[in-house]
């Protein structure tokens, strides 16, 4: 068991100009199941193979436990990495893809073949173990390859995007499967994936990365509700969430957000936090579950009503979702699925000012950050 640390990491790639990883700082402890999320390129998958020992560290330090592992063997450095591709010798048996480096190692063979066994019995593979990967299902290889990584008992597991080559039901049973199995291991995972929900249902904590710079590390339930700046926002959440280009104003005393030729009122509790901002330009935030039609609003919220025409209606059977369009501007709300909405019609919505986000136009950043962070502290000491 280990904690892991990344300390003022940089990679640089010869010829490019721009780090691909640029003042990583990430403390991992112990137990934790950890995901690296974001978009191609962002360099999470760098991030994992400089942890693993497969890509130089161009500065900074990482550490497993107390050691600093800069410069040791990937072999040493007591992790088990699971890819992408699985990566299973195709001319060996399951039984044999598993024991393979344990007998590296020059583990003893009663030693290898409990591990074996216990392990295929945990994945429930126990009777696929004399068969080769090319008769296993895509499910199948990824268990051994999960098995593979368990044998070794391993200080920390990484996870390069085991999930993505698995059709979407077979991943909705692989990440359960993978949670699970981080809680009855009590190992540190670190995960990568592009896939928010991915990141979503599994990370204890997530680490939210673009163009390799971290954005947020945080539990889900505060990026979603409490995003850093507009990349995280926009990136955690689907459908994502809807941007506005607006003004917040001081009007008659009361703060009110101003776009497409309507004023916003912003609640009471939000107005000593944001009323140094009047009369700047900002990005007004708003997820679709707080957009709702006019006539199925839930009770008990802060509206602010507009109209907007009906684009696209998307019938889920336990929500609808609406593509609306005003003046120009293409948004989303996930409404009642008992809404009237049609497709060319005028739809009265209401706006849950509640739960609006707000951030600065220039620099990106939420201007309600530390304030949300303070009422979720407040909530946890309550």
């Amino acid at each position: 068991m280990a904690s892991v640390s990344f300390r003022n990491v940089y990679k640089r790639y010869p010829g490019n100009p721009t780090p691909s990883v640029k003042e990583l700082n990430i403390e991992v402890p112990d137990k934790e199941f950890l995901v690296l999320v974001g978009p191609s390129g962002c360099g999470k998958s760098t991030t994992l193979r400089m942890l693993a020992g497969l890509e130089e560290i161009s500065e900074g330090e990482i550490r497993i436990g107390e050691r600093v592992v800069n410069n040791i063997a990937p072999k040493d450095r007591d992790i088990a990495m699971v890819f992408q591709s699985y990566a299973l010798y195709p001319h060996m048996t399951v039984y044999d893809n598993m024991a393979f480096g344990l007998r590296l190692r020059k583990t003893p063979k009663h030693i290898i073949d409990q591990r074996v066994r216990d392990a295929a019995q945990n994945l429930g593979i126990e009777h696929l173990l004399d068969r080769r990967p090319r008769q296993l299902s895509g499910g199948q290889r990824q268990r051994v390859a999960v098995g593979r990584a368990i044998v070794r008992e391993p200080a920390v597991f990484l996870m390069d995007e085991p999930l993505s080559n698995l059709d979407a039901k077979l991943r909705v049973e692989a990440r359960s499967f993978i949670s699970k199995l981080h809680q009855r291991l009590q190992t540190t995972f670190i995960y990568v994936t592009h896939d928010q929900t991915e990141a979503m249902t599994m990370g204890t904590r997530i680490a939210v990365m673009s163009v390799g710079e971290l954005q947020q590390l945080d539990t889900p339930f505060n990026l979603y509700h409490n995003p850093r700046n507009v990349f995280v926002a926009g990136f955690i959440g689907s459908p994502s969430m809807n941007f506005f280009d607006a003004m917040l104003r001081s009007v008659d005393g009361r703060l009110v957000i101003e776009f497409n030729e309507v004023q916003l009122p912003i609640p009471a509790s939000r107005t000593e936090v944001l009323k140094s901002h009047a009369g700047k330009r900002v990005v007004f935030g708003i997820r679709p579950e707080d957009i709702h039609d006019l006539n199925w609003q839930p009770p008990g919220i802060t509206p602010a009503n507009l109209e907007a025409n009906v684009d696209v209606v998307e019938q889920m059977g336990n929500e609808m979702i609406i593509y609306l369009e005003d003046q120009g501007k293409t948004f989303i709300a996930r409404t009642d699925p008992r809404t009237g909405a049609r497709v060319g019609h005028r739809l009265g919505v209401v706006f849950n000012m509640d739960n609006v986000h707000l951030f600065d136009a220039d620099t990106q950043a939420s201007l309600m950050f530390e304030f949300k962070s303070q009422q979720a502290n407040e909530r946890v000491k309550a």
